[in-house]
């Protein structure tokens, strides 16, 4: 898990942990059953700021989870692209290598002759 999806899980939590939180505190309070009512109310009221600022934050962090993957992607198409010139590169040097140390078939030929 990455530190990014670490701190939109955090986020999340201390936004959900506070509305339940309030829910209780007001439950627990020593008001009248009108003004906890009226408290609740209001609390209710608030959770589709709560839930739209929730969806908010998961959002951002989801897109910056999609710029760092692409950055990482990016990085790493790279390096693939780097590697796989290098062996290539390194295989055309071991064929020119083996190219030279290998006999030409008239050499072989005329060695073959000579021995006759």
């Amino acid at each position: 898990m990455s530190k990014q999806d670490r701190v939109g899980i955090f986020v999340g939590g201390v936004m959900l942990g506070s509305a339940i939180g309030t829910m209780l505190g007001l439950l627990i309070a020593p008001r009248t059953g009108k003004e906890t009512r009226k408290v609740l109310q209001k609390s209710a009221d608030a959770l589709p700021q709560l839930a739209e600022d929730l969806a908010t934050t998961v959002q951002l962090q989801a897109d910056r989870l999609s710029e760092t993957t692409l950055k990482n992607w990016e990085g790493t198409l790279t390096r693939l692209r780097e590697a796989i010139a290098a062996g290539v590169e390194a295989s055309q040097l071991e064929i020119q290598k083996s190219d030279r140390s290998r006999p030409r078939s008239n050499d072989l030929s005329s060695s073959v002759t000579d021995r006759n």
